[in-house]
C-alpha cells in the first residue's frame, strides 16, 4: 500500500538559517502577521468595539487584494527560495503596512478622548486614574507599529522569500488600502450610516458599540473595577456595625 508523502503547513512554516541569529529572528517576524489576526479576533470578542471589526474588515479586503495581484502579476519569488506561490507582491509586507498604517490613523485622527471625560474623574474616588492618552504617547506607539512593520518587511528580504521590489509593491499596496478604508470608514460615519448599522437588531443581539473613539477603554475599565470594589468595602464596613 502506498503512503501518501507529507505536505507542509505553509501558513506556519519558515525556512531560515539555524546558524544565523538574524535569519532565526526573522523567521519569528514572519508569524506576526498570524499573531495579529489572533489579536484582532481576541479584541473584537472581548471589546465587541465595531472600530476594531471595521480594521479587521479592511485588513481581510487587503488580504483578498493581495490574493488577486498574485495571481494577476504571476511573478515567481527569488530563486534560491523553494516556497510555493507568486512572490509579487508580498504579502507580510502588506498586510504590516495596512496595519501600521491604520493603527497610526486611529491613534493620531479619529481617536480623541472627550474633554468632559477627562473632567468626571476624581481622584478621591479614583486615586490611580489618569488622563486619556495623550498625543505624544499614541505617536510613540504609531512609530512603534511602523517599525515593526518594516522589520517584518525586510526579513522577507533576508529570509529570501521575496525581492526588494515585490517587498515594496506590497508595502506600497498596504499603505495604499489603509488610506482608502480609512476614507471609506470616515465618510460612513459622516454620513451616520455606521450609527444606522449599530441601532439594527443584530448590532444590538451581537452588543456591538462604538466607545473607543471617544473614550479611553483602559480607564473606563478602571473606573467601573474601582466603583464596583468601593461598593464591597461599604458593604464590609456596614456588616461590621
Amino acid at each position: 500500500m502506498e503512503h501518501t508523502p507529507l505536505a507542509s503547513f505553509s501558513l506556519t512554516h519558515v525556512h531560515y538559517n539555524p546558524e544565523d541569529p538574524i535569519s532565526y529572528f526573522c523567521a519569528w517576524l514572519a508569524l506576526v502577521p498570524q499573531g495579529l489576526i489572533i489579536t484582532y479576533v481576541t479584541l473584537i470578542w472581548a471589546t465587541r468595539e465595531v472600530e476594531v471589526l471595521l480594521m479587521f474588515a479592511g485588513q481581510m479586503g487587503c488580504e483578498a487584494l493581495n490574493f488577486l495581484l498574485k495571481r494577476l502579476i504571476k511573478e515567481e519569488r527569488p530563486r534560491q527560495m523553494y516556497s510555493n506561490g507568486y512572490g509579487m507582491p508580498s504579502s507580510h509586507a502588506q498586510f504590516m503596512a495596512f496595519y501600521s498604517i491604520s493603527l497610526a490613523l486611529f491613534l493620531l485622527l479619529r481617536h480623541n478622548p472627550t474633554a468632559s471625560s477627562k473632567a468626571t474623574l476624581s481622584k478621591e474616588v479614583f486615586p490611580y486614574s489618569m488622563y486619556p492618552s495623550p498625543k505624544i504617547q499614541r505617536l510613540v506607539v504609531s512609530v512603534a507599529g511602523l517599525l515593526l512593520a518594516s522589520s517584518v518587511a525586510l526579513s522577507r528580504i533576508y529570509l529570501s522569500y521575496h525581492t526588494g521590489r515585490q517587498v515594496l509593491v506590497g508595502c506600497s499596496a498596504g499603505a495604499f488600502s489603509a488610506l482608502a478604508w480609512f476614507f471609506v470608514t470616515s465618510f460612513a460615519r459622516y454620513q451616520g450610516w455606521l450609527g444606522i448599522l449599530l441601532d439594527t437588531e443584530l448590532c444590538k443581539w451581537l452588543r456591538l458599540r462604538d466607545l473607543v473613539i471617544e473614550d479611553d477603554l483602559v480607564e473606563a475599565g478602571w473606573k467601573e473595577w474601582e466603583k464596583r470594589r468601593h461598593a464591597r468595602l461599604s458593604q464590609k464596613i456596614e456588616k461590621r456595625f
